[in-house]
């Protein structure tokens, strides 16, 4: 069975933004966490095996819920079923779910494998907050000494450097050229900051201007698989999340082209996306699939070699699932990577700051000595 890809059009439905009335209070525009998609994912996956109904299912899952954002939304998809929409339809126009998951949904239904697809969707948030537990306990240490360095870095130059300056002005000695430097920079630390700050909520505000525009994408994808180590571990992040789609796709008889127009739509990855059409242009005209990714760096080479050797013996769905797993292992490894090299990496840097401010401070008294001697 295969899939017409003109039932996957995008369409624009109207944002209602969901909204909890308590009291005199409303809260909208909430979302719902990874966590709590994971165990909707699991827990409607193991009704509908047991032999419930999808309405029934969704009944129970909302009796169960002890949080009413998260009800009302499962009420809603129960709703719009109901009224005979399809489920990924239904999932859809609450503006709660990604495109990655309702799409799923979508082939999970035309297929009638709908209870492997939600296995398959509860197994990818769960890898994610796993990835997610990863970085923040690996960035958690760097991110609160670098808060405590800009702090104590911002009381030297307000508190300490200006006092040494004092005593220097007292004695009218030339000072070294790195203390002047130091004593300009303290004089105008609260400008440089000032400065600093505004740049940041102005990258801030662009990037939420212009995350959107095709150029702007573009820009700063590239620009962050430049970036040493962490470049390729994003690539690997969203190369692995390329296998699982393919992999779920092809398993559910999809066809190749199909597989890869809903890949993109899946992913959301500008690199990626763009190298899909053209492999998809490829292909059409008679390429396989691992010469067409061949051609586009984002993909590893190997992968590309996986790729060809499972052509070669129609096992691309086996293949795209162990490739899945190998890269699921890698960003795992390379998560942890991320603090045994920050760690020494941010003491180096501390120690810098803070030596050349104490050398520059200290280092005018050695001559302040000499004079009170004369």
């Amino acid at each position: 069975m295969s899939l017409d890809l003109n039932t996957y059009k995008t369409e624009k439905s109207q944002r209602k933004d969901f909204k909890i009335e308590t009291g005199q209070f409303q809260f909208s525009s909430k979302k719902l966490s990874d966590k709590k998609k994971e165990v909707f994912y699991r827990e409607l996956g193991m009704l509908l095996k047991s032999g419930v109904d999808f309405k029934k299912a969704l009944e129970i899952l909302s009796n169960q819920s002890t949080n009413n954002f998260e009800k009302q939304i499962i009420l809603e998809i129960k709703d719009k079923v109901v009224e005979g929409r399809s489920i990924y339809e239904s999932m859809r126009e609450t503006n709660h779910f990604s495109a990655y998951e309702y799409y799923s949904i979508q082939i999970g239904e035309e297929t009638r494998k709908l209870e492997e697809v939600l296995g398959e969707l509860q197994k990818y948030f769960n890898r994610k907050i796993q990835m997610k537990r990863q970085i923040i306990s690996v960035l958690t240490y760097p991110t609160i000494v670098m808060s405590v360095t800009v702090l104590v870095l911002y009381f030297m130059l307000n508190k300490v450097v200006p006092m040494f300056s004092s005593v220097f002005k007292q004695f009218g000695s030339e000072l070294p050229k790195s203390t002047q430097v130091i004593i300009k920079i303290s004089n105008h630390s609260g400008t440089i900051f000032g400065i600093l700050f505004g740049i940041i909520i102005g990258f801030v505000i662009l990037h939420s201007l212009l995350k959107n525009k095709q150029s702007y994408r573009a820009f700063t994808t590239n620009l962050m698989l430049k970036i040493p180590y962490f470049g390729n571990l994003i690539q690997k992040i969203y190369i692995s999340r390329f296998c699982q789609s393919m992999k779920l796709l092809i398993t559910s008889k999809t066809t190749l082209i199909n597989s890869l127009s809903l890949t993109s739509k899946m992913i959301g990855f500008y690199p990626i996306e763009t190298a899909i059409e053209e492999i998809k242009e490829d292909i059409t005209k008679g390429s396989s699939l691992h010469d067409s990714l061949r051609k586009h760096s984002v993909f590893e080479n190997k992968m590309v070699s996986m790729v060809e050797v499972a052509e070669q013996v129609n096992q691309l769905d086996t293949m795209f699932e162990r490739l899945t797993e190998q890269y699921n292992e890698e960003i795992s490894h390379q998560t942890k990577m991320i603090g045994v090299i920050l760690e020494p990496m941010i003491i180096i840097v501390i120690g810098v700051i803070v030596g050349v401010i104490m050398v520059s401070m200290y280092a005018p008294m050695f001559d302040l000595s000499k004079i009170i001697n004369n």
